[in-house]
């Protein structure tokens, strides 16, 4: 098991199934219970030290020097350099006959924090990361300032892969079937495998079901603004993802 731990690019969850048919089973039926840990500071990201914001009011204070050809990787530099950033882990759930689900946790180990339904069919998002590049926009609207939450905490997102709309993301509770498989998967920290529909099945989709784990910074750019930025081992440029959360 400590092989499969450390095997960090492309590895295949199959033998790992195999090997633990009794463990998915019976976390499914509740005997043993989940190891899964809650998260140890849910609503840290979403809160700025009051150090940073002073430094970010000085920044912000500064002129703004514009080039008539910018470097394409200075927004993102700069919109790093006034943020808060922490590592958390992604996954990407989905039947080759059906949608995508992103579930985010604390680490991999952990319970899910956020998990949302895309309005992207799996295959669909297989092909745009063959290209190799992949940016998800999601959006909603502002809210009164009485009225305003959290912003991982908002219900509804509209959903914009590589410039293109697709429709509504809705957030939910992780479901049996999704903890089963976190708990399975807690030993990989990145990877792209294929879980077998015999084990793992919501009786709607008898086909393989597909997942993609991927380690993020997540950067915490404001209160309306948060981003994900897939964190790849050095040398493994397999696909590069990042995912927008904005309040517009």
């Amino acid at each position: 098991m400590g092989k499969k731990k450390h095997a960090m690019e492309i590895n295949s969850c199959k033998d790992l199934t195999e090997e633990s048919p009794r463990k998915s089973s019976s976390a499914q039926e509740g005997q043993p219970p989940l190891s899964l840990v809650e998260p140890s500071v849910k609503n840290k990201l979403h809160k700025f030290p009051k150090t940073m914001r002073m430094i970010r009011s000085i920044i912000r204070s500064f002129p703004i020097i514009s080039t008539p050809k910018p470097c394409s990787r200075l927004p993102e530099i700069s919109f790093r350099i006034n943020s808060v950033s922490h590592r958390v882990t992604g996954t990407l759930l989905g039947y080759k006959k059906g949608k995508v689900s992103f579930s985010l946790q604390e680490t991999s180990k952990s319970l899910p924090t956020l998990v949302l339904d895309l309005p992207i069919q799996t295959h669909v998002l297989q092909k745009e990361m063959s290209v190799g590049m992949v940016r998800i926009a999601l959006e909603c609207e502002k809210r009164d300032e009485k009225e305003r939450m959290g912003l991982l905490e908002e219900p509804v997102w509209d959903m914009f892969c590589n410039g293109k709309k697709l429709g509504y993301a809705v957030k939910r509770e992780a479901n049996e079937m999704e903890l089963s498989i976190m708990e399975l998967l807690k030993v990989i920290t990145m990877g792209v495998g294929v879980l077998p529909s015999s084990e793992f099945s919501d009786g709607d989709h008898d086909d393989e079901l597909a997942y993609i784990r991927i380690n993020f910074d997540h950067v915490v750019g404001s209160k309306d603004s948060e981003t994900l930025y897939m964190m790849c081992p050095e040398g493994n440029n397999i696909i590069d993802l990042s995912i927008f959360f904005v309040r517009i």
